[in-house]
């Protein structure tokens, strides 16, 4: 997946899009005055066949829409994140996701990874939570909860194709 931004952003959230790229795997670019089409070339160019824009409000990162390389949404959610000062150690390569929200385990086609009902290592844990509809959180290959995290406040677009 390419992992890209809006125009103009902050430095937070050019490095949530470095750190979430680094941990799934993914490209991320800095969007300069690429359109949106331009996005989509560019990811086809790094062989990457989805694309994630991350929105921002007051700085912060606050929104990610999914995108096929053909452009058609696949999925919106209304984000708040926790990022971590210190360098991810996560092997992407290894990756799983271990999904407790039905609605949101459309990320494992999204990112082209597998889900699985448990893992040990190397996963991603999309659990429930209390204070949002669910919580995204990665997991190392020792086992090692990273300080980075996705809460998801609302989910706008899901498509189950």
């Amino acid at each position: 997946m390419l992992i890209s931004t809006s125009r103009k952003p902050s430095q937070k959230t050019r490095k949530f899009c470095k750190t979430l790229a680094r941990v799934t795997g993914s490209t991320s670019v800095n969007r300069g005055k690429m359109n949106f089409r331009e996005l989509l070339l560019k990811a086809l160019e790094v062989d990457e066949y989805n694309l994630a824009v991350v929105n921002e409000i007051k700085g912060n990162p606050s929104r990610i829409s999914f995108f096929s390389n053909r452009g058609e949404l696949l999925l919106t959610i209304l984000i708040g994140v926790t990022l971590d000062s210190e360098k991810t150690n996560i092997a992407p390569s290894q990756l799983k996701i271990v999904s407790e929200v039905e609605r949101l385990d459309v990320l494992s086609d999204i990112l082209d990874l597998d889900l699985a009902d448990k893992a040990e290592e190397n996963y991603i844990l999309v659990s429930e939570s209390e204070d949002s509809i669910a919580r995204i959180r990665f997991v190392n290959k020792f086992g090692d909860m990273l300080n980075f995290q996705i809460n998801v406040k609302k989910i706008l677009e899901v498509t189950n194709d």
